[in-house]
Parts: structure tokens; sequence; C-alpha cells
């Protein structure tokens, strides 16, 4: 609870200079508020309530007693009660010192931060600022405070038009609900669940579906009985195809420390036993909340291990090769602080990170901040602003890759102090930018002999400089695969698998944009198979490969090292324009070029040939430029 941050300097006991006099002189009073201040010493605060309202009945006129008494309901959670307390004393306080008139409305300010009453909250500071003498303005919490009030003031003047919505029944029907994240199609909504804060009501995961002909969601259930045990099964993340499910447990068995990541795949519909993500990425200490990057290559997760900069820190780790995660490492110092950063969400472009923080300027507590990606690092964080953050805690933002909602959770606390999560959500505001479009392409890979599916690896790579932008894998019982990317223009799909010839695709050219049902046949190697080799680029009638060709040179040069038995002929082809000797002659040389690469990478001139055919070998007709690009080919043969 954010109000409960402004006991951290409990700035209102150390705030007076009372050692230079009351505005009594009762000694009687005097003594039972003195009585008062010890027991706050202690931190016996209703007893020494009873003292300063006691100092008060004997002199109705004690305006310190007034003020510590606000302070300590401020403290206890009670703004509207200290507000109240406050008024009684500024009521008496006409003909008060300046500074103790500063003092009451002081106390007025953080009622009103508690309350997110800010414009009000802004009103006492400046009514504040001219009545408080120079000494009380050098303490470290006036300076924290005229900070914050200087960011809420430009806060203010640039809010954002957002409406909060409380998701409806049969939603936020548990005690405590939280954590919300969603599959990409936004029709599955997976949340933590917990009935109460007692030992015996541990958390589970639950789901529920969104029905677009009724538009509601259905009754919340328990996730799966594989996934949900007798422990604590926390914060969750999924990947972008529903496939990869990475939660936190506590106090299992097999578990390093307090709280670890734990990993499950959805095979057949059915979600396997989840395992342990091991040493490289849980410690002996509290990891929790993860966020799996759209692809499943990044997981960011938060920890409070040795290493970090104070508090919780966000952590990341890589998925290699081999199907192992990489060691954990820190997020660095322009994300993290001292405090606490919690809840990251990596939006699905794997370009945006928006975390909660109380370490960074927000409005009191807990904010929702975004960091973004530039030049392969994250950059200072920006505070989302108001009314997305308010005076209550924000946390476990989530945005749907549709970017019409994004879903989190707010803490309230009632009378009695109880604690109460809900769901909530709102329309992202267009202010916010969230990078490209997104882009899905589904599909199934499969033996293009057999028919049966294969579980290959699908790289999105950037043409432009060979960087790798996604890793996304087909189902080995299906073959199915959903990607998700942003709409970056020159990319390439690379299809991999050992055994199988690549496949290999111009994402723009093909028009893979958007697809639902890509059939990748893959080719198992074999002597006289032929593949496209495709994104190899030459200028108009040169024979010197482009930057641009590296992605697809670098895997035909990895495919020929992995399989040290297989030996090509390159060919080069053309489409029908100028002369057909000249061709023949351009697509020998545009193959030798090819040739000449894989020799300088240490690939025997033995295990390559080459060949050129001109024009005479067309796979569609020339009466297109569209045609004509794909007749312009280099293609590889097994011997």
């Amino acid at each position: 609870m954010k109000i409960s941050l402004l006991s951290l300097t409990l700035f209102f006991f150390i705030s007076f200079s009372f050692g230079q006099g009351y505005s009594i002189i009762d000694n009687k009073a005097i003594k039972m508020h003195q009585e008062g201040d010890e027991l706050v010493q202690k931190r016996m605060y209703d007893e020494a309530i009873e003292k300063y309202r006691a100092s008060i009945e004997r002199e109705a006129g004690f305006l310190e007693s007034y003020i510590k008494w606000g302070r300590i309901l401020l403290t206890k959670g009670k703004p509207q009660e200290a507000i109240k307390v406050a008024e009684r004393g500024e009521a008496r306080a006409k003909q008060a010192k300046n500074q103790i008139k500063g003092e009451f409305k002081w106390l007025k300010v953080h009622c009103y931060l508690a309350m997110g009453m800010f414009e009000e909250s802004l009103l006492e500071y400046n009514d504040a600022n001219p009545l408080l003498e120079p000494s009380f303005k050098q303490r470290i919490d006036y300076r924290e405070t005229e900070s914050q009030m200087k960011f809420i003031s430009l806060q203010l003047e640039k809010a954002l038009s957002i409406e909060k919505e409380k998701l409806s029944e049969p939603l936020n029907g548990f005690s405590l609900q939280y954590f919300p994240v969603l599959t990409a199609d936004s029709k599955k909504i997976i949340f933590v669940k917990r009935d109460g804060l007692k030992n015996f009501e541990h958390e589970d995961l639950f789901t529920s579906n969104f029905s677009e002909e009724d538009q509601l969601w259905s009754q919340p259930a328990s996730i799966s009985s594989v996934i949900n045990t007798n422990y604590n099964e926390g914060t969750c993340t999924i990947s972008a195809d529903g496939k990869i499910l990475i939660f936190s447990s506590c106090e299992t068995p097999d578990s390093f420390g307090d709280c670890d990541l734990y990993i499950a795949y959805k095979l057949n519909d059915e979600w396997q036993r989840p395992s342990n993500m091991g040493k490289a990425v849980n410690s002996r200490f509290w990891d929790s909340q993860p966020s799996l990057s759209a692809d499943g290559r990044i997981l960011f997760f938060s920890s409070n291990r040795r290493g970090g900069f104070g508090g919780r820190d966000l952590w990341y780790s890589l998925r290699m090769p081999n199907g192992g995660w990489s060691e954990a490492k820190n997020l660095g110092s322009l994300v993290n602080t001292p405090k606490d950063e919690v809840s990251p969400f990596i939006y699905f472009n794997n370009e945006i990170l928006f975390f909660a923080s109380d370490g960074h300027r927000g409005f009191g507590g807990q904010d929702i901040f975004v960091s973004r990606v530039e030049n392969g690092v994250f950059t200072n964080p920006e505070n989302l602003g108001y009314p997305i953050n308010d005076h209550l805690d924000q946390f476990s933002l989530f945005i749907t890759a549709q970017r019409d909602y994004a879903y989190y959770t707010e803490n309230t606390f009632n009378e009695t102090m109880e604690e109460r999560s809900y769901l909530y959500k709102f329309r992202f505001p267009e202010e916010i930018s969230l990078g490209e479009n997104l882009i899905v392409t589904q599909g199934k890979v499969f033996n293009s002999k057999t028919g049966d599916p294969v579980d290959a690896r699908l790289s999105l790579v950037s043409l432009s400089n060979d960087s790798t932008l996604y890793e996304f894998r087909s189902d080995g019982k299906t073959g199915e695969f959903m990607m998700l990317y942003p709409d970056k223009s020159f990319s390439g799909l690379y299809v991999e698998k050992e055994g199988y010839l690549p496949k290999i695709y111009n994402v723009d050219r093909d028009n893979l944009k958007n697809q639902k049902d890509l059939m990748v046949s893959l080719i198992p190697i074999g002597s006289g198979e032929e593949f496209v080799f495709e994104n190899i680029f030459f200028d108009l009638d040169k024979d010197d490969l482009k930057q641009e060709s590296a992605s697809s040179l670098k895997r035909l040069y990895n495919f020929l090292m992995e399989n040290p038995k297989v030996a090509i002929t390159i060919i080069g082809h053309t489409d029908n324009q100028g002369n057909p000797m000249y061709n023949e002659s351009l697509s020998l040389r545009r193959a030798e070029s090819v040739k000449k690469f894989l020799m300088e990478k240490g690939i025997p001139e033995i295990r390559v040939a080459t060949d050129g055919k001109g024009d005479r070998e067309p796979i569609q007709p020339n009466d297109t430029p569209e045609n004509k690009a794909l007749n312009r080919r280099v293609t590889i043969s097994i011997k």
C-alpha cells in the first residue's frame, strides 16, 4: 500500500523544532504530549493517540498535538481521519506562527497524496511553501516531497485519457487475483488466485476463456492438476503460441531457494509435468514473476539474489540451442535501483519492457514504467503517467498483441486494512508507442516424403544486418507453429532441422505476413534433392555478393559443416532478359561467388561444384516483374 511508504522517514516526528517551545504553557498538557512522543518511539501508536487527544482535551489550543495525532493516523493508513484532525487544529492556528501553519498544510499535502487527490495536494503544497522555515526545507523528506510534487505537476499537465475497468464476473470472484497474462489471441487469460493470506490459503494458477459470441469470460478453473499442487504456484508467463508456460513455485521439495521458476510444455493440448529451470536461472533466494518473450528465447524475472543493486532486481536468461538456459544476468543500473523492481513484462516485439518499481520517480509507491531497447540496451525508464499510475500500487501490466487493452492488478485495503486485489483493464493509449505493428504467421512443418510432423526451428532474421530477430519452434507432435513478430521490412525466414534441407523464405516476396496456413515441406537430405537458396542478392548485371546475403550464406556453411559427407552443386539461374549466352555466363559467375565464399570459410573445393543454367529452367513464366524475380535465383542440389 503506497501510504505506508510515508512512514519511511516518520517525517512527522522529526519535523518540529519543538525544543524552542510549544504553542501552550500548560505543563500537564505538555507532559501528556511528551508521553505520547515516547510511545511513538516504541511504535505504540494507539496509546500515543490517546495521550495527544488527552492533551488537547486539557488544552484545546495545543497545536502540536493536533499535528502529531494527524500524522499517526496517516501512518496507520487513515488519511481521511488525519485530514479531519488537521482541519480541527488548523482552525485554532489563525494566530500561530507561520511555521506551525505550514506544518498543518504539510500534513494535508501528504494526506491528499495518500488519497490520490493530487490537485488538492498541489494546492496545499503551494500554500505551505511560503510558510515553512528555511531549516525545514533543508530536510531530506522535504526535498523528496518537493521533487515528487514537481513530478506530479508535470504529469497532471499531460494526463492520459483512459478509463480503468474492473473485469466483470465471473472474474474477480476471489479475495485475491493478480498477475494476469493472456495468450497472443487474447482468448485465454491466466492469473494467480488466492482466497486469503493465511498459510493454508495457497496460490494456484487459474484460467478463463473468452467467448466472442457471448462477449463473456468463462468460469475460472484450475489450469491443470499437473501444474497446481499443494505448494504455491504463482506468477506465470506463456509463450505467444501457448505452448510454453513458466511459473513460480515456492517451498517445493526440489527448489533451490524460497521461490523458484519452473517450466512446462503443452503437447497434444495437455500440459506436461513441469521441471525446475535449474541453477542457471534459480538461486537460493527469491526468484519469481517471469516474463517470456514471444518467441520463447528470452526470460525476464525478478529476484532478490546477491549481485543486484538492492531490494528486488530484474534479471534475464537466454534459451540456448540445446534447450537449456544461460546463467541469469542482472539487467543493469539503468533499470534497477536500490529499491524494488518487479513484475516485468516484455512486449511481443521483444523491444519494450514494462515493469513496476518504487525506486524510480513516481506517484508514491509502485508505479509502472517502460524501458525501450536502443542499440541492444535498455534505456532510462519512463513513468507511464497518470492515471495509469496513481496513489495505489500498480503492477503486473500486460498489453495484448492486438494493442487494444492493457491488463493489470490493483490492490485495495478496507477499513480493517484487509488486503484485496482485483484484475483491471483499460484501452491502451495511442500516445505510448508500442513500435511496429505485429504480424502473425501460422502453419505446419512436415516431412515432404512421409507427411509426418517435424519439430523444426524457425528463425526470423533481419537481412540487412544478419541479426536473429525471433526464434520459434514447430510442435513435434502436430508440426504446428505460430509466429508473432513486428512488421519489419526486409527479413528472411529460415526453417531448419537436422537431417533435412533448409527451407528459406523472403517474408515480403513470399507474402508470409498474416498467413494462417503456411505449409512448410522439409525435404530429407538425399542425392538429387534440391532447394532454392533464397535471400542471395546481387546488383543488376553483377556477380558480387551483397552484404544482405550474409544470413543465407552463413546457414549454407553451417549446413555443410553439420553434414560433412554431403557434397553440393550450386546452380545459378536468370530471367530471360538479355542474351541467353550472357545470361548463362552471369548465372555461372554468381554460383562461383557463392562457392568462393564457402571455400574461404574452409569448405573443401571437392565438396562444392557449380553450374550456370541462365534462363533455361524458369520456375514461372517470364511475363511479370514478380515472376522474373522468382526466376532469378540460386539453387542447391545434393550430389
